[in-house]
């Protein structure tokens, strides 16, 4: 018994003795240490030497315990040693160096950090994705200009085409299901208060597809919107630390992002897109009043009619200047054949940019909303939560260009109220450091094509502000991202 444990014993020391990362590589090259697959056990040798002989700074060492630094571009994890590999670093060539304890461990922790992502660089990428995010999706427009206090036309169907008395009807309906024309008359100002989530979900370019496989990593924030007869509203957005505000009083449209400061929107009055999301069945009856009905078509298991409105090319043009020209804006709500009720809506438009360069690049953004949890506020139907999903397609002459990126967003409405006292004209005031140069929605599309045109005016800041869908950043930093090639 005495013989075996002192067997057992021996083995375990000679065991411990090869694992050990301090131990001599006086042996030959050929000869390898041992190496072990385990991660947490090289984020445990890391952490520890990171003072005494990392040389990257104490804070540096926590890039060890972010995953991504474990996994390759085929998305499997890659073996991590347990210690400094005699290639890298001091080697061979210094014996004497090699065998104080932890010795080649500084110069492998020092590799280590130097592949990890630095943090300003994810930090800049973070940014740039929430720029991209807060300008498209933050705060858009509908597609033409409707006043809440026009009446709806009246139901006709002698000398009227199908189409046209088709869509009356079924906005007679929506408008009965939401409260009816009564009820809704009597508003005067209205509230609505949620939180939402935003994220990037897919980047495809012609070569690879990269998709977000960490929906924990989105953004959230909330958002508060002010309405008030005629035609006035205020939104504010605060989401991952940035704040987007935009307004309108009656007269003019503006906006305010920490990137762009406060400029007004070309082109005409026009309602807040978030508003047409189930929030005011009033002005959503009032934008499909010239709209035509084009068929049914099941959404998520429930039988719609679908109403379709185009801008006219008279508002194309005012929306449109310089080398950026808005080509279509079409908009389409799915009613439900239930309920009555608006459950779906979709808009896209089209804008064709000419570079100096002579090359032409479009950019096709559609929204695609689908609203949820209707509830009764006051005798109004208000659609409680939803979802959007926003796809951004970059296409030209070059079709190695192209490039497509998905964005998300989900929200809930936490309040709602309407004729709220105290309400008054001030609370729609455009700030008083406004430019009085407008700007297109282009400006918030990626600049990289048109970086040498000064027609629109754009700071250098937002030309870079979508890095990441011209420079590959979505490649070069993979903390939450997942490459299909």
């Amino acid at each position: 018994m005495e013989k075996k444990q002192g067997f057992f014993s021996a083995l375990r020391h000679e065991v411990v003795r090869g694992l050990s990362p301090s131990r001599s590589r006086a042996r030959s090259r050929s000869v390898s240490p041992a190496r072990s697959s385990s991660p947490m056990s090289a984020l445990t040798w890391g952490r520890k030497n990171l003072t005494g002989g990392g040389g990257g700074g104490g804070g540096g060492g926590y890039y060890l315990a972010q995953p991504e630094q474990l996994i390759g571009r085929s998305g499997s994890l890659r073996p991590v040693m347990e210690g400094p590999d005699p290639d890298e670093g001091g080697g061979g060539g210094n014996i004497g160096e090699s065998k104080r304890l932890g010795s080649g461990l500084g110069h492998w922790v020092k590799g280590q950090l130097s592949r990890a992502p630095s943090v300003a660089a994810t930090a800049a990428y973070r940014r740039n994705d929430l720029r991209l995010l807060l300008g498209v999706m933050g705060a858009p427009l509908a597609p033409i200009h409707v006043s809440s206090s026009d009446p709806l036309p009246h139901l006709s169907i002698k000398n009227t085409p199908i189409e046209t008395s088709s869509a009356q009807y079924i906005l007679q309906q929506y408008t009965a299901a939401s409260g009816g024309q009564k009820l809704q008359n009597s508003i005067k100002n209205a509230y609505a208060m949620g939180k939402l989530k935003m994220i990037t979900s897919e980047l495809e370019t012609a070569t690879r597809t990269v998709r977000n496989r960490n929906p924990s990593k989105a953004e959230t924030g909330g958002f508060v919107l002010w309405q008030m007869n005629p035609d006035m509203w205020y939104v504010e957005l605060a989401v991952g630390g940035s704040k987007v505000r935009a307004g309108c009083n009656g007269k003019l449209v503006w906006r305010h992002t920490p990137w762009l400061g406060s400029h007004t929107a070309k082109g005409p009055v026009r309602p807040l897109r978030r508003g047409l999301q189930g929030l005011d069945p009033r002005t959503t009856a009032a934008m499909f009043a010239e709209a035509k009905c084009i068929g049914e078509k099941k959404v998520n298991g429930e039988d719609c009619f679908i109403l379709k409105l185009c801008t006219d090319p008279e508002t194309l043009k005012a929306r449109s200047e310089g080398p950026a020209e808005i080509i279509r804006h079409v908009l389409f709500g799915y009613f439900s054949q239930k309920t009555g009720l608006l459950v779906h809506i979709e808009d896209s438009h089209l804008t064709r940019i000419q570079s100096n360069g002579g090359e032409t690049v479009f950019w096709e953004t559609t929204y695609n909303s689908s609203l949820d949890d209707y509830r009764q506020v006051e005798g109004i139907m208000i659609a409680h939560s939803g979802h959007s999903v926003v796809t951004l397609f970059r296409f030209g002459e070059v079709a190695t260009s192209h490039t497509r990126t998905k964005m998300e967003e989900s929200w809930t409405i936490e309040e709602v109220a309407f004729n709220v006292p105290g309400l008054s004209l001030d609370c729609f005031i455009p700030p008083a450091d406004l430019k009085t140069g407008s700007l297109t929605e282009s400006c918030e599309y990626p600049q990289e094509e048109r970086g040498k045109n000064n027609t629109l005016a754009l700071s250098a800041a937002h030309r870079a502000k979508v890095a990441a869908l011209e420079n590959g950043s979505f490649e070069d930093h993979r903390p939450v991202w997942h490459t299909d090639v």
